[in-house]
């Protein structure tokens, strides 16, 4: 040891001290781009509360990932004002999560990039067998396919199934319309799949309403609100889920928000859960096929024989009048739902999208005519926009360690 201080070069010092500062900004950083709120890097600086130095490193880094591109030049918007920045864009030939989804018709695989958008999709199967080894089996395959046909790199995997997922187990409590055993232990058969077909990285389920929920709050029509309720029909039965403050409530143990089971017609249908008159068995594709007086067919699913008979054929009386039916029944049971939750917008997916476009003031009167909240000014009450979102909501539980933690979860691979 001489005693001479050590030298460094010129700005090494500042630049690592930028960086070590900026690295617990990437996950913040990252998410702001993918639910594409930093459109810019003058924005993400904002965003951050950061240095516009700290944030050109945090997106230099992110952009090193392969999760982002900056652009070289700075420019300005149309229409805005003050000092161009450099845009921000989510890479297109960047990683992908591996999503599917199981419902009572059929099952899907896709890939599925950040910013929610499907890179590709394998073709749907319309049969879905008992044994939800050999379904899971298969839809992992389709995606490992998709994957080998790509060549893009894989986050990890999410899976929507149309039942509650008890936690911390991922059981399928209640996967009726599926025919699989109460209790499915699916998320370690779905693990089991997607490592036994080679592919890299963690392995979620959930309920499906409550995926296309977290996709619309991210990508989709509920996008801004910090109270979200989604109520969908999926292809049989009718779910719900809530975004509180911007976080999906799940329950203590994934239970949440079993709003099927919300009675809307005291003499009605009887229900699988024992009841009778429930949303479940009053306001779902079935329920709207046999008040018209139609033998579902094998040729189309139920959700989309229903669809198109109301898109179609709303004019035929008897069409319209199953339609104002289930409208009121759904109008009963949101209503309820206000007054519990007071949420600050409601989303409606699968067939209560159709009835929401079909007649939007009926529904939005019988809400605020049967609601506390409603009168005194309104929910407002919209289409989920999303035409995959559970699918795109499955991605995002297999993006979410990315979002936490882009250079542990890249580099750990």
């Amino acid at each position: 040891m001489n005693g001479k201080p050590t030298t460094r070069a010129a700005g090494e010092g500042t630049t690592r001290t930028r960086l070590d500062r900026g690295r617990g900004a990437l996950g913040p950083a990252l998410e702001l781009v993918h639910t594409g709120r930093a459109p810019t890097r003058a924005v993400l600086t904002a965003e951050l509360g950061v240095t516009r130095a700290t944030a050109g490193a945090v997106a230099a880094e992110l952009e090193a990932l392969g999760l982002i591109r900056v652009d070289a030049r700075p420019g300005a918007a149309a229409g805005s004002q003050g000092r161009p920045s450099h845009r921000l864009r989510l890479a297109e030939d960047g990683p992908v999560a591996l999503a599917a989804q199981v419902h009572a018709d059929g099952f899907r695989a896709a890939l599925v990039g950040l910013g929610g958008r499907i890179v590709a999709t394998a073709p749907g199967c319309e049969i879905v067998d008992a044994d939800p080894a050999k379904v899971l089996g298969s839809v992992v395959d389709a995606g490992a396919q998709l994957l080998q046909q790509t060549g893009r790199h894989c986050v990890g995997a999410g899976l929507a199934v149309p039942s509650a997922v008890a936690e911390p187990e991922g059981t399928a409590l209640n996967p009726l319309h599926l025919a699989w055993p109460a209790g499915a232990p699916v998320r370690e058969i779905f693990a089991e799949r997607i490592h036994a077909a080679g592919i890299i990285g963690p392995a979620f389920a959930a309920n499906d309403v409550n995926l296309a929920a977290l996709a619309e709050h991210r990508h989709g029509a509920g996008r801004g609100a910090r109270d979200l309720l989604c109520v969908a029909t999926g292809h049989r039965g009718v779910g719900g889920a809530l975004v509180l403050d911007g976080r999906l409530h799940t329950g203590s143990s994934g239970l949440a928000l079993e709003v099927g089971h919300l009675t809307v017609n005291p003499e009605g249908r009887p229900c699988h859960c024992g009841s009778r008159g429930c949303l479940d068995v009053e306001a779902d594709p079935l329920a709207f096929l046999t008040a018209v007086g139609r033998d579902p067919g094998p040729e189309v699913s139920l959700l989309q024989e229903a669809n198109e008979l109301i898109r179609d054929q709303y004019a035929d009386p008897a069409v319209r009048a199953a339609a104002e039916a289930l409208i009121d029944r759904l109008g009963l049971g949101l209503a309820g739902l206000v007054n519990i939750l007071n949420p600050d917008r409601i989303i409606l997916g699968g067939l209560h999208r159709t009835l929401l476009d079909a007649d939007p003031e009926r529904l939005r009167a019988v809400v605020a005519d049967r609601s506390l909240w409603g009168q005194s000014g309104g929910v407002p009450i919209l289409a989920c926009t999303l035409d995959h979102n559970s699918l795109v909501g499955a991605a995002e539980l297999a993006w979410q360690p990315v979002l936490d933690d882009p250079l542990a979860a890249l580099t750990a691979r």
